[in-house]
């Protein structure tokens, strides 16, 4: 696998920072936009190990760091949901620059949720894949419920997340309460894998079973067994990257 480091601006000015990776003989035709899990960042070692797993199937892969997290620009407590998806269709449109526009969307954990969200509006994208993902945005509120009283009542919060502080503002909580969903699952209009692992304790395997149910065909779901919500294991992550490979190839217009 080869890998370029760059940045592209967002709407909102900020600069982002992306990796751009694609097979040893070339970039590839077909290209997938990741999309990180909640606070994590385009670095995760599960998000390298499934980019390279795609890679290594002929795949291009952009993966970038959303505003206020990783090395992107921008402040995380002015971001929300709605941002995020803005921040993915950005990335798409950027792609074109240097490979081609996604064919292929996937998104770990929140990221997936705004896979979902971005799909509908991203003409290129024939398929899309989820990874952990929570059936709406609002189900990260249980990072922080206990701080949720004091978010309305002042504004905003410094709260824990991931073992990190993050200040998190009430227009964070209304954004993600005021996503309808529902509406954009039933009316995805795209292939749909959902990966899950019944034993994931950060987002129930319920959520899956909701998006699945949501879904219209074509859909699939793939149970990851014993595999954690960050993928640690290698096996795990690489395992994803190569399902979706070889699952994709299917609507790609060859």
């Amino acid at each position: 696998m080869k890998s370029k480091k760059l940045t592209f601006k967002n709407r909102d000015g900020f600069h982002l920072s992306a990796r751009f990776d694609y097979p040893d003989s070339g970039k590839g035709k077909n290209s997938v936009l990741f999309a990180h899990c909640f606070t994590c960042g385009k670095n995760l070692r599960a998000a390298g190990n499934i980019s390279r797993a795609l890679t290594d199937r002929g795949l291009s892969v952009f993966r970038f760091d959303f505003t206020g997290l990783g090395e992107s620009e921008g402040d995380f407590a002015d971001s929300n949901f709605s941002s995020d998806v803005n921040d993915l269709l950005d990335a798409a449109e950027k792609m074109e620059e240097f490979t081609n526009l996604p064919s292929v969307l996937i998104g770990h954990s929140l990221g997936g949720t705004a896979v979902l969200r971005a799909a509908g509006d991203l003409p290129s994208v024939k398929a899309v894949a989820t990874i952990g993902s929570p059936c709406s945005p609002a189900h990260v509120i249980h990072h922080f419920e206990d701080h949720k009283e004091e978010i309305l009542s002042k504004g905003e919060a410094k709260v824990q997340l991931a073992g990190r502080p993050f200040m998190v503002k009430k227009q964070f909580l209304i954004d993600i309460q005021e996503q309808k969903m529902d509406d954009t699952i039933r009316n995805l209009g795209k292939a749909l894998m959902i990966f899950h692992s019944p034993t994931d304790d950060t987002v129930s395997v319920d959520n899956a079973a909701r998006i699945y149910k949501l879904a219209r065909h074509p859909k699939s779901f793939v149970s990851l067994d014993d595999a954690d919500h960050l993928l640690t294991s290698e096996s795990d992550s690489r395992y994803v990257g190569e399902v979706t490979a070889a699952w994709a190839q299917r609507y790609f217009n060859n």
